[in-house]
């Protein structure tokens, strides 16, 4: 069924999650961080929960549909650190619908706070719903979403290889609380036509936000304020990807992931720390 474009500007009901501290260590630690603080990604572990109910975010599609989605963009503004023992509050809006060649393009801000209301993290996650039409023509509302420029072609990057273990989808999934079995079930894989369990995109993009922390930033992920990237190539297991990583300007970081035939896993990546 085609999506309809008449959902944009809807407000699903808002979902609440109390942070413990082993939900915190378990993500930094598989995605090769330092579990000191919370990884700068922690808040797609609380988002997630929103893509699986309809009360939560109302597309009107059906589960076959929804199992259509594509994870494509991610835009994540952090306003302020994520703790053990943090209550937080998310809340779905959906902000445009679009035709695009590979289907109908949907952009959903994630709004969370803590519990005395105080932003904590906003989020636009572009889905791509392969093979749906849009109904109503193309919608968005003004300001639907940040920008993110193309990567520069400019010289000035460093490559740094990042090692993808065999079983690293399934540690993801345990640490994130993020579950699909595209990833963890490899009859599930085989049966989309695929030679591998696939690697989540959020995954590659936590364990490139990590090294570039690392060797950009002294290991300070507290003072990371936004990560945006566009996913692109997928990523079998094992393998060794490489990390491009621009050099640090007015602290921002132009990045970009490629898997090992040379496809861009992560495209057009962009890591901004606070510099005051």
């Amino acid at each position: 069924m085609p999506i309809s474009s008449d959902i944009v500007g809807l407000t699903g009901e808002p979902i609440t999650h109390e942070i413990d501290g082993d939900w915190v260590t378990a993500y930094s630690t598989a995605v090769a961080a330092s579990a000191a603080t919370a990884h700068p990604l922690f808040p797609v572990c609380f988002e997630w929960p929103i893509f699986l109910d309809p009360r939560h975010i109302p597309t009107g599609l059906t589960p076959g549909d929804l199992f259509r989605g594509v994870h494509v963009t991610h835009d994540l503004a952090i306003h302020r650190p994520i703790r053990a023992g943090m209550t937080v509050t998310t809340t779905a809006t959906i902000t445009s619908v679009e035709s695009r060649r590979a289907g109908a393009y949907q952009l959903v801000r994630l709004d969370t706070a803590d519990a005395e209301g105080h932003p904590v993290a906003t989020t636009w996650f572009g889905v791509i719903y392969r093979g749906l039409d849009v109904a109503g023509g193309d919608r968005s509302l003004e300001n639907a979403g940040p920008v993110l420029e193309p990567l520069p072609t400019n010289g000035g990057f460093t490559s740094v290889p990042i090692s993808v273990a065999a079983d690293a989808s399934v540690i993801y999934a345990e640490a994130a609380r993020i579950w699909n079995p595209i990833h963890t079930d490899a009859a599930v894989a085989e049966a989309a036509g695929l030679p591998g369990l696939l690697l989540q995109g959020t995954a590659t993009l936590a364990m490139a936000v990590s090294r570039i922390v690392a060797e950009r930033f002294d290991g300070d992920a507290k003072s990371v304020s936004r990560i945006a990237a566009r996913f692109g190539a997928m990523v079998f297991m094992p393998s060794t990807l490489t990390l491009r990583i621009g050099p640090a300007v007015d602290g921002a970081v132009r990045f970009e992931v490629l898997e090992p035939g040379g496809g861009k896993a992560i495209r057009d990546g962009l890591l901004i720390i606070h510099t005051d």
